[in-house]
């Protein structure tokens, strides 16, 4: 069967991470202390494809689309990278989705900065846009449409925009307009060079599709939008939407029955799924997690994304974190979850300017007690966060970045992966400055110091008993093991240079 739409993406994408999907933060980075082919094997594995090259597991965004396109009557199909040669013949359209395209967002921005290398997902994306299967579909006249979250980084490279014959970035969800462009590519007529869809254009939940084929790592989607309002955020500016349930149990039926053991459930903020506001109310996530499990079964299980307000709320207003763990998610053999928060600064004078509503229900004065709070409740609970904080943003003082260095002391015996990030332009924010690695300052590397220390020193357990505890995931804990050393010793080195820079 031919298809006349190839949707792909390059190989740090395309790839389940060995079933971990943290690992696939590594490969934001460059090839740090390993060959990049090993550094790929690790953190970007080849997935399992059909005869045609269609992965068994593919990003969920793109999953959205191709199912869209589908659901239109469009012959469409995501396929592996190593495998587009095979669909040249039939190929009208390619489409392209991609996180990061061009390493300008975090934490890849950040490697980039401090390390002076060329982050793997952006070598590995460009050689995709110069292999032959790609190059050849463009002197064919093959129309190219791109996408995804990081679209808006082709604003950036205006000349790979041009040399790599791009026809149309899509800057927004896709699944409104993403037909009638497909149409006019497949008719050869005209196409906007851009497409932004804001929040008034935004799919409704009508619009969404539900999955055809299963997303990587079981990643399915219980709502959109967030009503937090950060400033350092895209997502706030899209209206909140709530998946109904049957849609979510439809796309876990589609990943369990195709062999795909476990899901994560995704959203800026799982414990606001039919929230009251921003207070979370037990009844639909009890019954959430519940039938997810069920169908689930023993696989494994974890959350995206989770505001710290939230896991306070839930746990000292419901006892909501303890029932869900002890009673659903900690069972069948399951040890931990996993999920992401956000930290961002340990500054009330910040919380207060850039993310008032990241405390709600609670004041932005009370912001580093909530943080501690919450990491008390997650250590207790085995739930293992990977914890973001941003240095750089507007408007900041060497007092606010004391303060999230004093912050960190207080979160030094709780189980976590803390992550600091150099500030980007996004969101209501996207017309800032960048914060580079000429801004650091001294505050800045204390900072720098103790979130290294910190989560060097906590990942070792958590690969050890947690992440990579199975005999088969040996060699992989053999290698990050040596990968966490070698980064804990090159950045010491990294940081006393920076402190003898700031001495000169």
């Amino acid at each position: 069967m031919g298809y006349d739409v190839v949707l792909t993406t390059d190989r740090t994408m395309m790839t389940n991470h060995h079933g971990k999907e943290f690992l696939g933060f590594v490969a934001t980075g460059p090839p740090i202390a390993l060959p990049e082919k090993v550094w790929l094997w690790i953190t970007a594995p080849r997935p399992k494809v059909d005869e045609e090259g269609k992965p068994l597991e593919a990003p969920y965004g793109m999953r959205k689309i191709e199912a869209k396109l589908v659901e239109a009557g469009f012959k469409a199909a995501i396929i592996d990278p190593d495998y587009l040669g095979k669909h040249l013949d039939s190929m009208k359209v390619l489409m392209f989705s991609h996180h990061d395209y061009f390493a300008y967002g975090p934490p890849s921005s950040e490697w980039w900065s401090i390390t002076g290398l060329e982050p793997v997902n952006r070598r590995s994306f460009k050689r995709l846009m110069e292999s032959p299967p790609v190059r050849k579909a463009k002197e064919k006249g093959v129309k190219f449409i791109v996408g995804g979250p990081a679209a808006w980084q082709w604003l950036w490279e205006l000349e790979l925009w041009k040399k790599w014959g791009v026809d149309t970035v899509i800057d927004g969800e896709g699944e409104r307009v993403v037909v009638k462009l497909v149409e006019k590519a497949l008719n050869n007529e005209e196409l906007p060079g851009y497409v932004y869809v804001g929040p008034s254009d935004a799919p409704s939940l009508d619009e969404i599709p539900v999955i055809k084929a299963p997303s990587v790592n079981g990643l399915v989607e219980i709502m959109r939008g967030c009503p937090r309002g950060c400033k350092f955020c895209s997502v706030t500016l899209r209206p909140l939407r709530f998946i109904p349930l049957d849609k979510i149990l439809a796309e876990v039926e589609v990943n369990v029955r195709n062999g795909v053991k476990g899901v994560i459930l995704h959203s800026e903020d799982v414990l606001l799924y039919q929230a009251d506001g921003v207070k979370p109310r037990p009844e639909p996530l009890i019954k959430l997690h519940k039938a997810v499990l069920e169908k689930v079964g023993d696989g494994s299980f974890a959350w995206s994304h989770a505001s710290l307000a939230a896991i306070k709320y839930a746990e000292e207003e419901h006892r909501l974190i303890s029932r869900l763990m002890n009673d659903y998610v900690l069972t069948n053999g399951r040890k931990f979850l996993g999920v992401e928060v956000g930290i961002e600064t340990g500054s009330v004078n910040l919380a207060r300017k850039i993310m008032i509503g990241k405390s709600a229900p609670y004041p932005p004065e009370m912001w580093p007690d909530i943080v501690e709070d919450a990491f008390r409740i997650m250590h207790e609970n085995n739930i293992i966060p990977a914890a973001t904080l941003i240095l750089g943003l507007p408007e900041e003082t060497p007092d606010d970045v004391v303060k999230t260095s004093e912050l960190l002391d207080k979160l030094r015996s709780y189980r976590s992966i803390i992550v600091p990030m150099f500030f980007v332009p996004m969101g209501a924010l996207k017309k800032g400055d960048w914060f580079l690695k000429d801004h650091v300052k001294r505050e800045h590397i204390e900072v720098l110091y103790k979130t290294l220390k910190h989560t060097t020193y906590w990942a070792r357990e958590i690969m050890n008993k947690y992440y990579l505890s199975s005999p088969v995931h040996a060699p992989l804990r053999f290698i990050l093991r040596y990968f966490v050393w070698y980064v804990n010793r090159r950045a010491d080195k990294f940081i006393k240079s920076l402190e003898y820079q700031l001495k000169s």
